[in-house]
């Protein structure tokens, strides 16, 4: 039963590959190719995650890739169709920092931050990367951006005191 449920979940999430990388390890024979793939997945409804999957070839790498992705959704605070507040979000050097925007705006930001913007339904949002541009770490810094995204009900009731 539970499997079940799962499917019907992951029925409405979407996958996007960010990035497929390919290694050669050099052996008697030739070279042997092995690949590994970067996916986001989401219900574009406040629920992002994302994984990484090694395989010999690249759809089963990219099915790894998924598995791992649903097993670590999160809940994103959104406010309509943007963010609550600006955040940044750091890991290892790269910085990916996040503003709320109006209507219209859509998703300004690189392939990396978008993937992970779209997945989790975030449709105006203005977003700079600083530091390392490396794929993984940029998904990691949004994702941990994201994760630290606070809504205004959530903060009045962690403080105790209403905001106006």
């Amino acid at each position: 039963m539970p499997e079940d449920r799962r499917d019907s979940d992951s029925r409405e999430l979407t996958e996007t590959v960010v990035k497929v990388w390919r290694n050669a390890t050099v052996v008697k024979g030739g070279r042997r190719f092995s690949f590994a793939a970067l996916v986001v997945v989401g219900d574009g409804q406040g629920r992002v995650g994302y994984g990484y999957g090694k395989a010999n070839e690249v759809p089963p790498a990219v099915e790894k890739g998924i598995k791992e992705a649903h097993t670590a959704l999160h809940r994103v605070s959104l406010v309509g169709d943007t963010i609550p507040h600006a955040i940044t979000g750091c890991y290892g050097s790269a910085r990916v920092l996040l503003r709320p925007a109006g209507p219209g705006t859509g998703v300004i930001a690189g392939a990396s931050v978008r993937a992970v913007a779209e997945a989790a339904g975030i449709r105006n949002v203005l977003t700079k990367s600083y530091g390392s541009r490396n794929p993984k770490n940029v998904v990691k810094a949004t994702m941990n951006a994201l994760q630290r995204l606070r809504s205004k009900a959530d903060v009045e009731r962690l403080r105790g005191v209403p905001i106006e």
